[in-house]
């Protein structure tokens, strides 16, 4: 049993996987007796400081590409200091070439966790060939391979027998604290008690679909005059603020980059909207949640495998901006009264309750 840890991350920016790690790390640090995060981008990020608040924590930033030969015979070089420490890497089929040095230099434990339900990089013939090799070395060299949702698995292992060493262990978030802020953002952001606020959080991405938000927006804003957006997430507002100025929604489309209030973001929101293309486990989503909003998400794998049945009718394929028009429509009118938004904030609690996943998780790094 090791209590010592060193984490693989690519960087520490404002995402799912590192705001996981940092909720992880609040409840657990004390547990460790040292804890290495080796960001294999070569860069922190906006969330280093707070893992460098930890007085056991170190943050390592060591550029490791995943085709330089060099780069690892380096980490091998370098990770054998610490090759009683358990190794966890975050970044999917791509930990491969990290649990391959840690097994040849005689690390015990050696953890893969697919943190998306999906590729994410443009699949070119050579670039699947490579991605389908390091699949096969993270079942070679691997321990433990754990996801965020059973779906990862299907679309990663489809073609491989599972056995005990996989295992989903969901997002956990610590829902007292959450809800423990009461305070909105209506009066610095300067709306009124009788706009309607539909909100997303989430990074400039794709995957998440920001355009469809744009377009339901054009539509409700249309229809409903007392309708405001407010978007945040890194690069929300330096992508998308010439597009929302151009089509003359700037005073009912509110852009902001990372916050570091989110429980005041969306307690200012009376709804919801999650068009993602494709997800591992959404926080964002089971923040919201958490709170009671209502909500309109898309109907993608991940997404429905843990969304409660008495409300998978909110589910919407990303693609059909027509359709989340309507259930927000049905949203604006009062089609989601307080006993719905209590029973999904109860749900919620209680589904992804942190002292359960982060234990499930926790028992993982210290077999």
């Amino acid at each position: 049993m090791s209590n010592k840890v060193v984490f693989f991350v690519t960087n520490l920016d404002s995402g799912g996987l590192e705001n996981y790690l940092l909720r992880f790390l609040r409840k657990y640090a004390c547990a460790f007796e040292h804890i290495i995060v080796f960001c294999k981008g070569g860069r922190g990020g906006v969330l280093e400081r707070y893992f460098e608040e930890f007085q056991n924590v170190d943050v390592v930033k060591k550029h490791i590409g995943n085709f330089h030969l060099h780069h690892y015979i380096n980490l091998r070089f370098w990770l054998k200091q610490y090759k009683e420490y358990t190794v966890c890497d975050f970044t999917g089929n791509f930990s491969a070439p990290v649990l391959k040095v840690a097994r040849d230099i005689g690390v015990k434990n050696r953890i893969a966790f697919y943190r998306s339900s999906s590729n994410r990089f443009r699949e070119t013939f050579w670039r699947l060939q490579i991605n389908n090799y390091y699949n096969k070395l993270v079942s070679k060299n691997a321990t433990h391979i754990l996801a965020n949702s059973k779906f990862a698995f299907d679309f990663f292992f489809s073609k491989t027998i599972l056995d005990s060493r996989f295992r989903v262990i969901y997002n956990g978030l610590d829902v007292c604290s959450f809800l423990g802020v009461k305070d909105d953002l209506r009066e610095e952001l300067k709306i009124s008690q009788e706009t309607f606020v539909i909100g997303h959080t989430g990074r400039f991405n794709p995957a998440k679909n920001h355009q469809l938000i744009i377009d339901v927006a054009r539509v409700l804003i249309y229809k409903f005059p007392n309708v405001k957006f407010i978007l945040c997430g890194k690069g929300v507002k330096d992508n998308l603020e010439h597009r929302v100025s151009e089509l003359g929604l700037y005073d009912n489309i509110l852009l902001f980059e990372n916050r570091e209030d989110i429980s005041k973001f969306l307690n200012t929101c009376d709804a919801y909207c999650f068009p993602s293309v494709t997800e591992g486990q959404p926080n964002s989503l089971i923040e919201a949640w958490s709170k009671g909003i209502p909500f309109v998400a898309s109907d993608i794998p991940p997404i429905r495998e843990i969304t409660p049945l008495d409300f998978k009718d909110y589910l919407i394929s990303p693609t059909d901006v027509d359709g989340f028009v309507d259930r927000l429509t049905g949203i604006i009118h009062g089609g989601f009264n307080m006993e719905r938004r209590n029973a999904l904030s109860n749900w919620a609690g209680q589904a992804f309750d942190a002292e359960k996943r982060f234990e499930d998780f926790y028992l993982m790094l210290i077999s």
